[in-house]
């Protein structure tokens, strides 16, 4: 039998391999240096294919990696689905072609191992009846670009869409503002949550965009703590507390 031993080769991902100890064709270890990971008693067939896998290798986006522990990917889906989007968020040019407002957003390094995820979201998700919950960076730290178990919480879909941005229907003027051409005048609208939807509301006319800003942001702030109150005994504190408190700036 000739021994393999050593013998190099390199998987369809393009991580270099090493025969760390040939028994027989049928029962080989494979060394990935790279990652300091061994992949045991597999075929040479699959290594010379270069179809083995190291589960450290980053193949989601280029930055995610399924790691080793009880997560199973393709048993625990909705874990792995809301990780996946997390990683399209952050670290797809396809996607920011159309969400420019997630360039430059991250995912905690800890994170970016599936199996640490993974195990903040079982001690982390809650499900409301009848509510599509969604993961959120950004409602407890204004203006976070970073996906991390500190700034991340799940909020309900009828909060969550609260935060969404409007920034290219409004231009240059402040949030909840938008310029009429045709009138010549500034008007401010925001948007409500009612009877399980939401739906936008007008707050007026304004022949300043300062002054329509503060009818949005006043109109704003008074909603969220009117949501905040009807949510209370069926969210986190800390969401309950970050929709109280949350003050409207000029430049959100």
């Amino acid at each position: 039998m000739k021994n393999r031993t050593g013998e190099i080769n390199y998987n369809n991902f393009g991580s270099k391999m090493i025969i760390k100890e040939y028994r027989k064709y049928s029962d080989v270890d494979i060394y990935f240096p790279k990652y300091n990971w061994t992949a045991e008693s597999v075929q040479y067939n699959k290594f010379k294919s270069g179809e083995i896998k190291c589960p450290y290798e980053p193949r989601v986006y280029n930055h995610g990696y399924v790691g080793e522990g009880k997560y199973n990917y393709k048993e625990h889906k909705r874990h792995y689905t809301t990780w996946k989007n997390m990683l399209k968020r952050c670290y797809d040019p396809k996607f920011h072609k159309n969400n420019s407002s997630y360039i430059k957003c991250e995912v905690f390094k800890d994170w970016l191992n599936f199996q640490n995820f993974a195990k903040w979201y079982d001690d982390n998700f809650y499900q409301l009846e009848n509510e599509v919950m969604h993961l959120d960076k950004d409602i407890l730290y204004k203006h976070n670009k970073i996906y991390s178990p500190k700034t991340c919480i799940f909020a309900p879909q009828n909060i969550n869409i609260l935060f969404i941005k409007s920034e290219k229907s409004r231009g240059d003027a402040p949030i909840g503002v938008y310029w009429d051409k045709i009138k010549n005048v500034f008007i401010a609208k925001g948007t409500i949550f009612e009877n399980g939807k939401s739906k936008t509301v007008h707050l007026g006319r304004y022949n300043n965009s300062n002054d329509a800003f503060q009818s949005y942001k006043n109109f704003k702030e008074n909603h969220l703590k009117e949501i905040a109150n009807l949510y209370k005994d069926r969210i986190p504190q800390k969401l309950y507390n970050a929709l109280i408190n949350y003050k409207v700036e000029i430049t959100d």
